[in-house]
């Protein structure tokens, strides 16, 4: 028993504390240039008016960017901890500050069906509207930006920074990007201007006109469908099913290019049969050409007493996928599976082939299958 609890926030100012090795020093990992401790300040450096959000009686505002509507009093923030009621306005934290920055394998988002071998210019600021149990980067996704150290970036510095290192499209990942909506916007009208793909990977947990709002400038969605009953999201991340498929229909009446990740975790979401009715929704509602990425789980956060994913229940969900009717389906955070290539759905050779985020051979001409001509879905050309 712990004989000195500490508060939710405390909590995770230790972890925002905790995350300065992996925010901080680390952040610029795989740009040309180290970081040093002259690029960054502890706390958030500046704030700005979110439009999301409702005045209520007594200074209260109600937030309406995620479907939590958190309802918030003077001094106090939301669920998500980056967004704080100043004299009854809303106002973000983390606007032009983020903890996280990389130039990645646009691969390693995943996308596999946009630009590859290209590289994305990736951010993230502190926080996150879920708390998933099982989650990868919760150093920095349960933190504060109180206590993450931080870039002074604004959306002009982040385009110029993209274009400078040939980066290809600027991706807002690693937290849930909800929570920076405002950044995000304003750095996807300047990559519009300067011809970069706006991308994201995102929960899909977000309220419908701010999702309109976003896709004016979204070119491609990977999302997170963590599992497909209400009882796993609520107990796995805090959330809700319904508003994620709702994100999903929305991406696909848009014609945003979207993709989906399911993290399996054992025990918990790897049903076959579960798994099988997931695959057919897909199908039905956003097309049998939509890229399913099945995730390997690693222990981490609050699951670490779990084993990794078995190799055999990636590639039996992977078969189950395929089996109800989806033509793209990938295995993930296990390099060299035959899960990580492309194939074409009418010939079946293999059009696209991976080992990791690397790609060793690309069979693709004018967006369809080399060999035989079959149409890919995807972003093959900037």
């Amino acid at each position: 028993m712990n004989e000195n609890p500490i508060s939710r926030r405390d909590f995770m100012g230790r972890c925002g504390r905790c995350a300065i090795a992996c925010a901080g020093v680390g952040a610029l990992w795989g740009l040309p240039f180290p970081a040093s401790a002259a690029d960054l300040e502890q706390g958030y450096i500046g704030k700005k008016l979110s439009p999301y959000f409702t005045p209520l009686e007594n200074n209260m505002i109600r937030c309406d960017l995620c479907p939590r509507f958190c309802e918030v009093a003077p001094g106090e923030r939301g669920r998500c901890e980056v967004r704080e009621n100043i004299d009854g306005k809303y106002y973000s934290l983390v606007y032009g500050n983020p903890c996280a920055v990389h130039a990645d394998p646009i691969e390693k988002k995943p996308f596999f069906h946009v630009l590859p071998a290209t590289r994305s210019f990736s951010i993230a600021t502190a926080g996150c509207n879920l708390d998933c149990k099982f989650c990868q980067n919760w150093e920095i996704s349960q933190a504060l930006p109180d206590n993450t150290y931080n870039y002074d970036l604004s959306p002009e510095k982040v385009v110029a920074l993209a274009q400078h290192y040939n980066c290809h499209s600027i991706a807002s990942t690693y937290v849930e990007p909800t929570i920076f909506m405002e950044y995000m916007l304003d750095i996807g009208k300047l990559a519009k201007k300067a011809g970069l793909l706006k991308v994201i990977h995102s929960n899909g947990y977000i309220n419908p006109d701010p999702l309109a709002d976003l896709c004016q400038y979204l070119d491609a969605a990977c999302i997170d469908l963590k599992g497909f009953t209400e009882k796993y999201y609520r107990k796995m991340t805090g959330g809700d099913l319904q508003p994620v498929l709702d994100t999903l229909k929305a991406l696909k009446q848009r014609n945003i290019h979207t993709e989906l990740v399911t993290l399996l975790v054992p025990g918990k979401n790897d049903d076959m049969e579960m798994i099988r009715e997931m695959s057919r929704w897909i199908r039905d509602e956003l097309g049998a050409g939509t890229p399913l990425h099945f995730s390997r789980f690693h222990p981490m956060y609050k699951l670490k007493s779990l084993p990794p994913t078995p190799a055999e229940t990636l590639e039996k969900a992977r078969e189950t996928a395929m089996d109800a009717g989806l033509h793209f389906v990938y295995i993930g955070n296990a390099p060299g599976n035959d899960g990580e290539n492309t194939y074409c759905p009418k010939c079946r050779k293999k059009v696209i082939e991976r080992v990791g985020y690397r790609i060793r051979a690309k069979h693709l001409k004018e967006g369809g299958c080399a060999f035989c001509g079959e149409a890919i879905p995807g972003i093959w050309r900037s």
